[in-house]
């Protein structure tokens, strides 16, 4: 081989390689200010984890990430505002465990959107929900509610932040492991209902433990159990449903973040990637950890991916729905 050739092989050899995907998503910047959209009011756990995302995720993508609560349906509206958005990267939504499973099976042909009209981006955070009473219930525990509840068939009432929501089906989960009558209460998101059961008006509440905790912990409301098969380090004394003796109510609660069905790939890759460093900052994790927030782990590393949250979503629509199923909820 002559000189100029090996040259020009070396040359070649040397030279970086070049990704096409890889390159779009370090160059795509959006331009303008993000739309993240919230599918229920102010103060719920899916609020907070909007706004502790929208500031850091806007500053790595050079733009203003701005939370826009529309709220109704349980979670409906805001999938089809997002679901009908231009795939462009400009409108996204933080979505639910009721918005992007329960809700599938709940509404039938009376959801406004399918699941491919909505494209996985990242998972978020996972975290427990917590079943709990007003103090003044003569119930320490949640045997004692159990008990309580059979002694008074369709007496007790349980709130919710909405029909759909995984607070509404894990009361149904309650309802049927448990063999107690109860009434749901659902609210427009989960600030009226805490309003009301810490007012005594209704008796029992489930709720995300985000926006819980801080009830919880002085005392306003009195906790009987969490929902995940672990207890949350949050609240280490506070034993779970199986430790209760109702290993069925189990329920983890999730808020991740979709885009319109046909965002480009190379787009959607870059708020991922940009959210996978985001929740792997040491502020960030001690404040979802002091909220009882638990990572993705949908990626080996502990993270998450398009790809592993698609996959993640598909399986949770199937298992939502056979609690559907099984529970008979149904809304009017």
């Amino acid at each position: 081989m002559s000189p100029s050739r090996r040259a020009i092989l070396g040359a070649s050899l040397a030279a970086p390689v070049f990704l096409p995907g890889l390159a779009r998503a370090q160059a795509w910047a959006p331009g303008r200010p993000i739309r993240l959209i919230v599918g229920f009011p102010p103060a719920g756990t899916t609020d907070i984890a909007a706004r502790l995302l929208s500031e850091p995720l806007g500053r790595r993508l050079g733009t203003q990430v701005v939370v826009e609560n529309r709220p109704g349906a349980g979670g409906n509206i805001g999938n089809d505002v997002v679901a009908k958005a231009e795939p462009d990267g400009l409108t996204l939504l933080m979505q639910t465990i009721s918005g992007g499973a329960i809700n599938y099976a709940l509404y039938g042909a009376r959801m406004p959107v399918k699941p491919e009209d909505l494209a996985a981006v990242a998972l978020m955070l996972r975290v427990p929900n917590a079943i709990f009473v007003n103090p003044q219930l003569p119930v320490r525990t949640l045997a004692e509610l159990v008990a309580y509840a059979k002694a008074r068939p369709g007496v007790l009432n349980h709130g919710s932040s909405g029909a759909g929501t995984s607070l509404h089906m894990t009361g149904e989960l309650l309802k049927l492991e448990a063999g107690i009558d109860m009434t749901h209460v659902p609210f427009r998101g989960a600030g009226p209902m805490l309003q009301e059961i810490i007012a005594g008006r209704v008796e029992v509440g489930v709720d995300n433990l985000p926006s819980v905790i801080g009830h919880l912990r002085d005392g306003r409301l009195r906790p009987l159990a969490v929902t995940t098969k672990e207890r949350s380090p949050a609240m280490p004394e506070v034993p779970t449903t199986a430790e209760a003796g109702l290993p069925g109510v189990e329920a983890t609660a999730w808020f991740g973040v979709q885009a319109p069905a046909r965002t480009p790939a190379h787009i959607v890759k870059r708020i991922s990637d940009e959210m996978n460093v985001i929740i792997r900052e040491p502020d960030m994790q001690r404040r979802l950890a002091d909220l009882g927030g638990m990572a993705p782990n949908l990626t080996p590393d502990g993270g998450t991916s398009p790809e592993t949250f698609d996959a993640f979503v598909k399986a949770e629509i199937t298992k939502w729905g056979e609690v559907v199923r099984r529970s008979g909820a149904r809304v009017e």
